[in-house]
């Protein structure tokens, strides 16, 4: 089997990482590099540093990475889209619903392959969780609870942190309990003197009643990645910047005293940090999306998944706005192949 043709847009922080992966990638060859501001070939991995979209589809490229600013993806995308080049796109697929949904038609319409960079998907715990979640450690779900926080990227310009940081959370919860927000309440604060909010607080509310919880900023010296789901059971907590996977169960002792009784409650029992192994999440990324281009996978993050996203992001800005809660109506995105079954080994 011939190796793939694929080019890589954009050279920033995220992009170098895409190049670095891309060079190494098995039964892929990256043949071309767009960065209209130029950069070495140290940076693109010794792949030509082009100027201009029209350079880049000349080397007949099978697909490419969309890793551009968000505000560039909706025009970047319908150009592939023509050309007849598969994409893998960046989170946010786009900076608006309209301009996320007109690239879920430029793809769709042309039977193309293209797929949202939601990189959480392949974290092994989150991965692992919801393995777990799917053969019912947890019973009920009755909350998830994320935190994402650090101190702020000078990479990110053109979007605030509910697009650039709070999509990651919106797409994992979806994913991980299969189930769809039903509304958002949000406030927001920017501090940083720039004109997008630099944190966002959000309560939730899935499809099946579970409560969401996403507190999301750029302004903590402290680095934080961390998904919480409590349940009948118990809760797993997952730390995503360590890929680990803790498991708390409720306690099962029976109390003598008559009057706590008839408290329902719960108490502390076992603890488990479970042994998983541990890949790149990105490296497993460009790995499914190679091998649904070569028509033997489907377990990528779809366009219309992303569009999911993009819409849940934009009713969290307008909550925080209006200072209201805000419904989000029901889509498709649960018709499709079940949010495409990912295990990764």
């Amino acid at each position: 089997m011939r190796s793939l043709r694929a080019g890589l847009i954009g050279l920033g922080a995220m992009g170098r990482n895409h190049a670095r992966v891309l060079s190494e990638l098995d039964g892929v060859e990256l043949v071309g590099v767009l960065e209209p501001a130029g950069s070495s070939g140290r940076a693109a991995r010794g792949a030509p540093v082009l100027g201009d979209l029209s350079e880049l589809l000349a080397l007949d490229i099978d697909y490419a990475v969309v890793a551009c600013p968000t505000g560039l993806h909706e025009e970047i995308g319908v150009q592939l889209a023509d050309a007849g080049v598969c994409a893998l796109i960046e989170k946010p697929l786009a900076h608006s619903v309209e301009a996320a949904a007109r690239l879920v038609t430029a793809f769709e319409t042309r039977g193309l392959v293209a797929a949202v960079g939601h990189i959480e998907r392949y974290n092994p715990a989150l991965q692992s969780l919801r393995t777990r979640l799917e053969a019912g450690a947890l019973g009920d779900v009755f909350q998830v609870v994320t935190r994402r926080q650090g101190p702020f990227p000078h990479r990110i310009a053109d979007v605030g942190v509910v697009k650039d940081l709070a999509t990651h959370d919106i797409d994992l919860t979806s994913w991980v309990t299969g189930q769809e927000y039903t509304s958002v309440s949000a406030r927001t604060v920017s501090k940083s003197g720039r004109p997008h909010e630099d944190m966002v607080a959000v309560v939730g509310q899935l499809a099946d009643g579970s409560m969401v919880n996403h507190l999301v900023n750029w302004l903590s010296p402290l680095k934080e990645r961390s998904t919480v789901v409590t349940g009948e059971f118990g809760c797993f907590v997952a730390d995503t910047l360590t890929a680990d996977l803790t498991f708390y169960a409720n306690g099962a002792q029976d109390t003598e005293w008559e009057a706590l009784r008839a408290f329902r409650g719960v108490a502390e029992g076992d603890m488990i940090r479970y042994a998983i192994p541990k890949r790149e999440p990105l490296l497993v990324e460009h790995e499914r999306f190679r091998d649904a281009v070569r028509g033997e996978a489907d377990d990528i993050v779809t366009l219309r998944q992303g569009l999911r996203t993009v819409e849940v992001s934009v009713a969290v800005l307008e909550s925080a706005e209006r200072g209201v809660t805000v419904e989000v109506p029901p889509s498709d995105r649960f018709s499709e192949h079940e949010e495409g079954m990912l295990h990764v080994g």
